[in-house]
C-alpha cells in the first residue's frame, strides 16, 4: 500500500506575502498578494519540486515560455498544467499569476511493508458467498479483451505467471532530467499487486492486458507529481475496456490536496474505471477512509481488507467511503526477485487487485460499461452482511462472480435479484403486480390497476430493490442508503413471491418470515417494520405534539409552541432513519447501518411507538408498554 507518509494538513506559506508579477519570475514586483502553496512544510514534501495547476490549457506554453523552471512532467489529461524544479519564491510567485489555479508542493510516496504468512486464499474466497472455503476458484471468464493499468512500481513482465500479456508502458521517472531511467520494477509491490489482479495462476482476470504504470520506485518512494503523470498517459492512452488499480493513498483530512483526487475524476470521466486502496491505518486515529486522497473519490471503488475469517483487517481504513472489502492479508502472488518468485503480503494494497480484477472479468462481459455502472454492478453484487467488525463502513464482500447466481422467475425475487424502476413481477394467476416505481415506491397492483399496497417510500429516491444474500428484502436509493426493508437480515430467506390471492410473501424453504401488510400508517405512531427517515414527523392526535427525525440526526419531541421536550441528543450525527424492528427495538442507524440510539427493547414484543396527547412518546406491545421517553 503506497501513502504520503504524512498529513497534507499541515500547511506552510499560507498567509505569506509574496511579490507578484503577473507572468514572469524575474519581473519587478508591481503589487503584494498573499499565496498559498498546498502542501508546503509537510514532512513528505518533495524539496524543490512543485505541481502547477493552470485555469487554461492554452496557457501552458506561454507560463513555460516566460518561467526558467525545470519541467518534469506536462500534463493534459488528469490535469491542466505541469511538474516541474523550482524554488520557493518562483512557486509563489508563479502561485499570484492570474493564469494559474494553484501550485501544490510535491509530495513523496512510500509503499507500506509486509509479513510473512500461511499461503494465499484470496482467489478461493471470492468466487463463494459464504464460508468455509471450498478449495476451488470459479470464474466466467478470463477478460481477454479488458486492459489493466497498475499504477504502481512497474511489473516484471517476463514473470511466467503473466504469459507474456504484461507490458511496461509508463516511467515517471524517465524525465528530461533522466532520460535513461530503466523499465523493470525493483521494488516488488507492483509486480504483487499484477499478479492478484491478472496472473495466470494467482490472478482473478486471468488473461486481462496488464499494463505498467510506473509511479514508485526501487525504494519503494514516489512523488505527487509521478504519480498524476501515470493517471494523466493512463486518461489519454488508455484502450477500452479499461480499469486502474492505485495501491497508493496520502492522508489529507481537510482536503487540501484535492489536485490527487481531481486527476482520478477526470480519468473516470474519460472512460477507466479506478479501484482504489483505502489505506492501512486502521488501527490508529487516522483510520477513516474519508480522509485519505484518493480513497474519498466517490466516484471510484474504494476497498478494505479482510482476513480469513472475514474479518476487517486490523490495519485496514472504515468509515462510509470504503464500498466493498476484500482479501486482504496473506496473500500469495508474483514478486519482482525472479521469473517464476512469489511472495505473501498483506495490505489493503492486496485487496484492490481482487476488485480490480473483478472488474476486469465484468468489463469482459459488459464491454460498453461505464465506470458508474461497473462499479454499481460490482458494489451491487457483493455479499452483504458477512464482514465483522466493519467500523461502520459498508458491510459488502467482494463476490467475484459477473453472472446472476439465480434463475429469473416471473413470479418472485429470489437471493441475490434485484428489482430496478419500472421492473415487476407477477402473480401466476396474472391478478397481482408487484413494481418498483419511478417515485421510489414498492407496489402491488391488482387486476384493475388499483394499489393495494405499498412501501410508503415515495419521493425517498430508491432505485433498486434487492433481495440480499443474508436475507433481507432493502429498497436502496442510488448512494446505497435503505429507505425500506423487511427486517429479515439474517434469516433463511431465500425468496419474494407475489401469490393468487394478492399476498406477497417472504418464504425461507416452507417457512415464511414476511408479508406485505394492507393497512396505512396513522400519523401518530411508527408500527413495527415502518422506518421514519429524516425530515418526517409524526404528530400526537391532539395535533399538540410532534415527533421529527430532523435534518441534523437527532429524534426531537416538539410541544405546540414549538419548543422542544425531549430528543436522542443525536444532533449534527450521520442519522438517516429510525426504524421499530421486529424483535421490538427501536433504533437510529446512520447511512452505512450503525447504530447511534435504540430504546434497548429487543426481545421484547414491543410493535409500536405512540406519540401521545399528553406529550409523552411510548412502545407499546399489545396492551403493555416496554419504554417511554419520561423514562
Amino acid at each position: 500500500m503506497g501513502d504520503f507518509g504524512t498529513s497534507w494538513r499541515r500547511i506552510a506559506g499560507v498567509g505569506a506575502t509574496a511579490a507578484i508579477a503577473a507572468l514572469g519570475l524575474s519581473a519587478t514586483p508591481a503589487f503584494a498578494q498573499e499565496v498559498t502553496i498546498e502542501g508546503a512544510g509537510s514532512k513528505s514534501a518533495v524539496e524543490g519540486s512543485y505541481i502547477v495547476v493552470l485555469k487554461d490549457r492554452q496557457d501552458t506554453d506561454v507560463v513555460l515560455r516566460k518561467n526558467a523552471v525545470h519541467v518534469t512532467h506536462k500534463y493534459s489529461a488528469a490535469l491542466n498544467g505541469f511538474a516541474a524544479q523550482m524554488s520557493e519564491a518562483d512557486a509563489k510567485r508563479l502561485a499570484g499569476s492570474p493564469a494559474v489555479a494553484k501550485v501544490v508542493q510535491d509530495q513523496k510516496i512510500t509503499t507500506a511493508g509486509t509479513q510473512t504468512n500461511p499461503p494465499s486464499w484470496g482467489l478461493d474466497r471470492i468466487d463463494q458467498r459464504y464460508l468455509p472455503t471450498n478449495g476451488t476458484y470459479n470464474y466466467a471468464n478470463s477478460a481477454e479483451n479488458v486492459h489493466a493499468y497498475v499504477i504502481d512500481s512497474g511489473i516484471r513482465t517476463t514473470h511466467t505467471d503473466f504469459g507474456g500479456r504484461a507490458t511496461f508502458d509508463f516511467n515517471a521517472f524517465r524525465t528530461p532530467q533522466n532520460p535513461n531511467e530503466p523499465d523493470v520494477d525493483c521494488n516488488g509491490h507492483g509486480t504483487h499487486v499484477a499478479g492478484t489482479l491478472g496472473g495466470t495462476s494467482y490472478g482473478v482476470a486471468k488473461s486481462v492486458r496488464l499494463h505498467a504504470v510506473k509511479v514508485l520506485n526501487c525504494q519503494g518512494s514516489g512523488s505527487l507529481a509521478g504519480v498524476i503523470a501515470g493517471i494523466d498517459w493512463v486518461t489519454t492512452n488508455h484502450v477500452k475496456p479499461a480499469v486502474a488499480n492505485m495501491s497508493l493513498s496520502g492522508h489529507d483530512p481537510d482536503n487540501e490536496g484535492t489536485v490527487l483526487d481531481d486527476a482520478v475524476r477526470r480519468s473516470i470521466a474519460a472512460g477507466v474505471t479506478y479501484v482504489t486502496a483505502a489505506s492501512n491505518y486502521g488501527d490508529t486515529e487516522i483510520g477513516n477512509a474519508c480522509e485519505w486522497s484518493p480513497a474519498r473519490v466517490s466516484q471510484g471503488i474504494t476497498v478494505g481488507a479482510t482476513n480469513s475469517t472475514d474479518a476487517r483487517a486490523y490495519f485496514s481504513n472504515w468509515g462510509s467511503c470504503v464500498d466493498i472489502f476484500a482479501p486482504g492479508v496473506s496473500i500469495t502472488s508474483a514478486y519482482n526477485t525472479g521469473d517464476t518468485a512469489t511472495a505473501i503480503m498483506d495490505g489493503t494494497s492486496m485487496a484492490a487487485p481482487h476488485v480490480a480484477g473483478a472488474v476486469a472479468v465484468y468489463l469482459s462481459a459488459n464491454p460498453t460499461a461505464t465506470p458508474d455502472q461497473v462499479q454499481r454492478a460490482v458494489v451491487k453484487n457483493a455479499t452483504s452482511g458477512k464482514v465483522t467488525d466493519t467500523q461502520g463502513s459498508p458491510n459488502r464482500l467482494l463476490f467475484g462472480s459477473p453472472t446472476p447466481d439465480y434463475t429469473p422467475v416471473a413470479d418472485r425475487i429470489v437471493r441475490g435479484e434485484s428489482l430496478a424502476v419500472g421492473q415487476q413481477k407477477v402473480s401466476p394467476n396474472g391478478q397481482y403486480k408487484l413494481a418498483l416505481d419511478a417515485d421510489g415506491s414498492l407496489v402491488l397492483r391488482n387486476a384493475t390497476n388499483a394499489v393495494v399496497w405499498h412501501s410508503q417510500t415515495s419521493g425517498r429516491g430508491g432505485v433498486s430493490a434487492e433481495l440480499q444474500h443474508d436475507g433481507n428484502f432493502v429498497l436502496y436509493t442510488a448512494d446505497g442508503s435503505p429507505t425500506w426493508h423487511t427486517f429479515t437480515g439474517g434469516t433463511a430467506v431465500d425468496r419474494i413471491v407475489v401469490q393468487d390471492d394478492g399476498n406477497v410473501v417472504a418464504y425461507g424453504g416452507s417457512n415464511y418470515y414476511w408479508h406485505r401488510q394492507l393497512s396505512t400508517p396513522a400519523k401518530d405512531r411508527v408500527t413495527r417494520g415502518q422506518m421514519l427517515v429524516r425530515g418526517e414527523t409524526k404528530v400526537s392526535p391532539n395535533g399538540q405534539y410532534k415527533l421529527t427525525l430532523q435534518t441534523d440526526g437527532n429524534l426531537v419531541l416538539y410541544n405546540a409552541a414549538g419548543q422542544p421536550e425531549w430528543h436522542t441528543f443525536t444532533y449534527n450525527s450521520d442519522v438517516t432513519r429510525a426504524e421499530l424492528q421486529y424483535d421490538g427495538n427501536f433504533v437510529l442507524y446512520s447511512t452505512a447501518g450503525a447504530p447511534r440510539w435504540y430504546t434497548g427493547t429487543n426481545g421484547t414484543p414491543s410493535d409500536r411507538l405512540v406519540v401521545q396527547d399528553d406529550g409523552n412518546v411510548v412502545l407499546y406491545g399489545g396492551s403493555q408498554y416496554y419504554w417511554h421517553r419520561r423514562q
